[in-house]
């Protein structure tokens, strides 16, 4: 049985670097156990893109569309609090996704955001804003 997945987000200039918990290793963003994917349809969005429950480090909420009219795998990508969307998963990674999967800002350039996506069972440090203690997130949530 594989070990269950611990990555702490560890601060960059624009973002979050991944970090095996276990290790102290970063976690490349090409690691089969996990997806940085760009958020497709932020330029339909651009204001959403700006609001604070988008910043890098935030949980993010992942919402199947299966009635979609353009595509039946879509994923939308909405803030943790689902009261704003921002784009979705790219349509190449949407149908591998098995469903329980936790999502992540991850860093933010020129206009896009970085998302990471996460097995629903893997450990998470998510970084300390204003005000909260540091957090670690198990994706029951999601």
């Amino acid at each position: 049985m594989a070990a269950r997945l611990r990555l702490w987000l560890e601060r960059g200039e624009r973002g979050y670097h991944l970090v095996d918990a276990a290790t102290g290793n970063p976690v490349r963003w090409e690691d089969p156990q996990i997806r940085v994917v760009p958020v497709a349809g932020v330029s339909y969005r651009r204001q959403a893109l700006e609001h604070p429950s988008f910043d890098p480090g935030r949980k993010l909420a992942l919402l199947p569309e299966p009635d979609n009219p353009h595509d039946r795998n879509a994923v939308a990508i909405f803030n943790e609090e689902r009261t704003l969307q921002l784009g979705y998963v790219p349509a190449a990674v949407a149908p591998e996704l098995a469903g329980d999967e936790q999502a992540v800002s991850l860093w933010r350039v020129d206009g896009r955001l970085r998302v990471l996506i996460a097995p629903g069972n893997a450990w998470i440090g998510t970084p300390r804003f204003a005000g909260q203690d540091h957090q670690a997130t198990s994706g029951t949530e999601h």
